[in-house]
C-alpha cells in the first residue's frame, strides 16, 4: 500500500503493519476495527476478529500469525486484575498503539459514545468509563480467556516485560501511580454497587494486588517513596463508599 497519505507525526511503522489501510485522517486502520459502509470505526471491533484472534493466536493490530509471547496494550488498572477484554498483538505493534493512538497518547482525551452504529454492543465485563492518562505494553507468554457477562475476558500472565507510556513517551513512576491511584475509587465504586458484599474482599485483594503491581512500575530517577498500599486502597474505598452512599 503507498504510504503517501500516513500521518508524519505517527511514530516509526512497524514492518507487519506496512499492509494495513489508512483512513481518512493517515492513520493506520488495526486488523480488529469494522467497517462499516466502507469507514472503518475504531470504536467499533469486529466479532469475528475477536474469535478467530483468540482462536487462531493472530495479532489484535496487524492480524498476522503471533509468536511464543504475545504483547497487551492495557490500562494500569489491569496490571491489578490482571484482565482485560482485547487480545494480544506483537510487541512492536502494541508499542505502536501505546504511542501512535489519540485515545491512548492524550490524557485528555474522551471516549466518543455518540452516533454508534446499530446493533453495538460493549465489550464483555465491567470498563471503567475513564482515560487513564498511561497506557501499559504487558508482554507474556500466558494468556487464558474466561467466560464474562457479555462474552468473554482474558486472563494475563506474569510479564516477560512491561512498558508504560503516557502522550507517546516513556511514563514516569509518578504519571503510573496517580494513574492506578485515581482508578482505584472507581473500580472499587463499582464492586460496591454491584455486590457490596464482595467489598472488603476485593479492597483487600487489591492491597495484595497493588504491592505486585508496583514491582513492574518504571523506577524512576530518585528513590521509591510509594506509600503504604493498604493506605492506599483504604483510602480508596472510602471515597468509594461515599460515592456509593443513598
Amino acid at each position: 500500500m503507498s504510504r503517501t497519505g500516513l500521518r508524519p507525526d505517527l511514530p516509526k511503522l512497524p514492518d507487519r503493519m506496512r499492509a494495513r489501510p489508512l483512513d481518512a485522517r493517515g492513520y493506520p486502520v488495526p486488523w480488529f476495527v469494522e467497517w462499516i459502509d466502507g469507514v472503518p470505526d475504531f470504536r467499533v471491533v469486529d466479532s469475528k476478529k475477536l474469535v478467530a484472534a483468540m482462536n487462531l493466536r493472530l495479532c489484535w493490530v496487524c492480524g498476522e500469525p503471533l509468536g511464543r509471547f504475545g504483547a497487551f496494550t492495557i490500562g494500569p488498572m489491569c496490571a491489578l486484575n490482571r484482565t482485560t477484554s482485547e487480545p494480544p498483538s506483537h510487541r512492536d505493534c502494541a508499542i505502536f498503539s501505546a504511542k501512535a493512538c489519540p485515545f491512548l497518547t492524550r490524557p485528555k482525551a474522551e471516549r466518543r459514545d455518540a452516533n454508534r452504529p446499530e446493533g453495538w454492543t460493549p465489550p464483555a465485563g465491567v470498563m471503567i468509563e475513564r482515560n487513564p492518562g498511561v497506557a501499559l505494553v504487558w508482554v507474556t507468554r500466558e494468556w487464558h480467556p474466561f467466560p464474562a457477562e457479555g462474552g468473554f475476558l482474558i486472563h494475563i500472565g506474569d510479564p516477560s516485560e512491561t512498558l508504560w507510556f503516557s502522550e507517546g513517551r516513556p511514563a514516569t513512576r509518578t504519571e503510573c501511580t496517580e494513574s492506578i491511584e485515581t482508578g482505584l475509587p472507581l473500580l472499587l465504586a463499582d464492586t460496591a454497587k454491584q455486590a457490596p458484599h464482595e467489598l472488603h474482599d476485593a479492597a483487600a485483594y487489591l492491597v495484595t494486588a497493588l504491592e505486585k503491581a508496583r514491582g513492574y512500575l518504571p523506577l524512576g530517577m530518585g528513590p521509591v517513596t510509594d506509600r503504604p498500599a493498604i493506605m492506599v486502597v483504604g483510602e480508596a474505598m472510602m471515597t468509594a463508599l461515599q460515592e456509593t452512599a443513598p
